[in-house]
């Protein structure tokens, strides 16, 4: 039987992490660049390479560019959430009818933008707490077993796939629940990626802020209660506690971000949670003061603030 080919598009930390064990696991998969020029300097590579334990190895996985013409049956999509609307619609001629769309950016508001640019696809959410990190240009660190959860709010049924998926070696489950996974993510980051970029300091740093993510913590709870998610609230603080702790060492992606000079995704994480307790009419003062903080900061550095 004929697999149906994987087609990845941002060939960022994870991206390059699930193209490399999917290809490792000999399934056809095609990633996609933005040019011509990173193509060349992609195909000058010769391929990604996967660092485990120390030991490196290049999967040759084949590229293309947007322009090309084959059609898409199945998408991942591991760009930034800024840019997930917009690479999408560009692609959009090129998703056959009734494609699937795996959408693995950090926040939430930009899957919602994704699903109606393409109503002709089916957009699968996922939410992952694997480690991983770019050690240079094609070449991803893969840093920690985590585990990623997909799901499709506007249809329960699991696709044929996933199997590839186990067979892969990436740990995952399918959920009814995607979005209490996407919020319980949504309020994890924001209680930890501000305050590392704000403190400058990595994620076991905070341990010396208790009272300040103790504050954040209630109040992203109290958020999660009135956006009607409130099992993604439950014990939010100990989650909390233990992942500065089991992530001691790490910089999050946020302070990455910040210290690379790149577009932080503010906007699908502070932002968004800020303004849904606006549309709820509910004063969290911490939260919406550590937004503006963290507005000014970027804005101070001559980067983005949304």
């Amino acid at each position: 039987m004929q697999r149906t080919p994987w087609h990845i598009l941002g060939a960022g930390s994870l991206g390059t992490l699930w193209a490399c064990r999917l290809a490792r696991q000999g399934l056809p998969v095609t990633l996609i660049l933005r040019d011509a020029a990173r193509l060349a300097s992609y195909e000058t590579a010769g391929g990604l390479t996967l660092t485990e334990q120390g030991t490196g190895h290049l999967y040759p996985v084949p590229a293309e560019t947007f322009d090309s013409q084959v059609p898409i049956k199945r998408l991942l999509l591991a760009c930034k959430a800024y840019d997930a609307e917009q690479v999408v619609t560009r692609l959009a001629p090129r998703l056959a009818e009734g494609a699937e769309v795996i959408l693995l950016q950090n926040g939430l508001g930009s899957q919602d933008a994704v699903a109606a640019a393409v109503p002709h696809a089916r957009c699968i959410f996922a939410s992952s707490t694997e480690g991983a990190f770019r050690s240079g240009d094609w070449q991803v660190t893969f840093a920690g077993h985590g585990f990623t959860w997909l799901g499709d709010p506007a249809n329960p049924v699991q696709p044929y796939w996933l199997n590839e998926l186990t067979d892969s070696g990436i740990p995952h489950q399918w959920t009814a629940d995607i979005l209490t996974r996407l919020w319980r993510k949504l309020a994890l980051n924001c209680a930890i990626n501000p305050l590392t970029v704000l403190h400058d300091c990595r994620n076991g740093d905070l341990q010396q802020h208790p009272a300040q993510v103790a504050t954040l913590c209630a109040e992203l709870a109290e958020l999660l209660e009135h956006c009607g998610q409130p099992e993604a609230a439950v014990n939010l603080l100990e989650e909390v506690q233990r992942v500065i702790q089991a992530t001691a060492a790490n910089f999050s992606s946020m302070h990455q971000d910040v210290a690379r000079g790149q577009r932080t995704e503010i906007s699908y994480l502070l932002g968004y949670a800020c303004a849904a307790a606006d549309r709820h009419c509910r004063s969290l003062p911490h939260l919406q003061r550590l937004h503006r903080q963290l507005v000014q900061h970027l804005q101070a550095l001559g980067l983005p603030s949304t």
